[in-house]
């Protein structure tokens, strides 16, 4: 229980850090319009470069690598590779550099990696005879840290059982989810009771919300069921084409051209793809009219181009942010006059599609609404997007994973391939 408040108290302190790197990025981006233009692409090169380097298992979310390490067929000596306390530190220096770079990354998959790094750091000082194993502990960090970052302990623990606990022990489940509630908890007492993107108020929900709603969880369904199909074939290692045997021999090069198509959308866009889209998500719920009709597009291949250069980073930030501009697209297109409905389903739609978590995503945009209203609807919209996923994609995270597994077993050094 110690060892999931400090994986709290952890998780608040990588947030503060990467949001203040992000805010000292705008203020030179908003001084000098062209400095992301040198400053992006040397500092994604030079993370790649000190990833490489210094903490291999660092790159990408760190979600595969903490699914990776459950299972059992993971070598004993890989594990440490992959979630240590070691790694925990590096991965919030380097995620933090990533934003203050202006790159399209999120901070929630890194703090399931952090936050798990913190819990089994804890093993060596437990009695022999304990009830909560490495298996636990590594299912409890992981949560907690998506229950610290989004400051929603009931979404931690979704993705306990969707994402990570494959066969939770009987005797020590209701320890390990007091341990994540308690991550969540810390983290809301600290931040007090608010969510990333702020409170979500929407008016009393109608059949006339119906077809925009099928909609929009329809189009969030396919685009996140694209997204996570052009995730896996770009950092599975099975693809054969031209920027691919470029990214295996030259990797920081590789990632100082990422970092440079990235500064060349963000300048385009005025800067509203840089980060994790909280900025455009924020003005959008308050009614922001102003809406760039790219901004999906973009945003989709800047955060793409992000995760595909190798650097610490997550996605589940620039998801909602998809997802919340698509609703808000369809709303401008029909004239819906309840936008803020159509961007909340949009974020649970589009996130849904790109983990094919379901419940975990509808819960994660719940804690964000104001009142029961949407529940319902919330919940259909994301099982539904995330059964279209399926069909167009394998499960992002599981497949990534697998991939982990494989090189494992095939005694492969951990290189910075990027995964999740």
């Amino acid at each position: 229980m110690a060892a999931a408040a400090a994986a709290g108290v952890t998780v608040v302190a990588f947030t503060w850090l990467t949001e203040h790197a992000l805010a000292h990025f705008f203020k030179l981006q908003n001084a000098v319009w062209w400095a992301p233009l040198l400053w992006t692409p040397v500092c994604a090169g030079a993370i790649v470069w000190a990833t490489r380097k210094f903490a291999p298992g660092a790159a990408g979310s760190g979600i595969p690598q903490v699914i990776a390490t459950l299972e059992s067929a993971m070598p004993p000596s890989q594990r440490g590779l992959w979630v240590s306390l070691r790694l925990t530190l590096a991965k919030i220096l380097l995620t933090a550099w990533g934003g203050l770079a202006g790159l399209s990354l999120g901070r929630e998959g890194p703090s399931v990696q952090i936050a798990a790094g913190v819990m089994v750091s804890v093993r060596r000082w437990l009695p022999k005879r304990a009830l909560v194993n490495e298996h636990g502990l590594l299912v409890a960090g992981g949560a907690a840290g998506i229950a610290a970052a989004f400051n929603t302990p009931l979404g931690g623990v979704m993705f306990a059982i969707e994402e990570l606990a494959g066969a939770p022990e009987k005797r020590n489940s209701g320890l390990l989810i007091a341990g994540i509630v308690l991550a969540g908890l810390v983290s809301i007492s600290i931040n007090g009771n608010a969510t990333y993107f702020g409170v979500i108020h929407v008016a009393l929900v109608s059949w006339s919300t119906l077809l925009p709603g099928l909609l929009v969880a329809v189009l969030s369904g396919l685009a996140g069921g694209l997204f996570s199909r052009t995730l896996i074939n770009s950092l599975g290692g099975q693809a054969v084409d031209r920027f691919s045997q470029l990214r295996a021999r030259r990797p920081i090069v590789f990632a100082c051209m990422c970092g440079l198509a990235v500064a060349v959308i963000g300048v385009v866009t005025q800067g509203l793809t840089f980060g994790s889209g909280y900025g455009h998500t924020r003005a959008m719920l308050e009614g922001d009219q102003y809406t760039f009709s790219l901004y999906v597009v973009l945003k989709f291949v800047a955060t793409w181009l992000t995760t595909w250069s190798g650097v610490p980073g997550g996605i589940f930030a620039p998801a909602l942010a998809i997802g919340a501009a698509l609703g808000n697209d369809v709303a401008h297109l029909i004239d819906f006059h309840q936008s803020a409905i159509l961007i909340a389903l949009g974020m649970a739609g589009f996130l849904a599609a790109a983990t094919q978590a379901p419940l975990t995503s509808f819960i994660i945009v719940m804690e964000m609404v104001d009142g029961h209203a949407m529940v319902l609807s919330l919940m259909a919209c994301a099982l539904i997007a995330s059964a279209i996923s399926r069909v167009v994609s394998k499960p992002l995270y599981g497949t990534l994973a697998s991939s982990l597994l494989i090189r494992a077993s095939q005694s492969e050094p951990v290189k910075n391939d990027g995964v999740g």
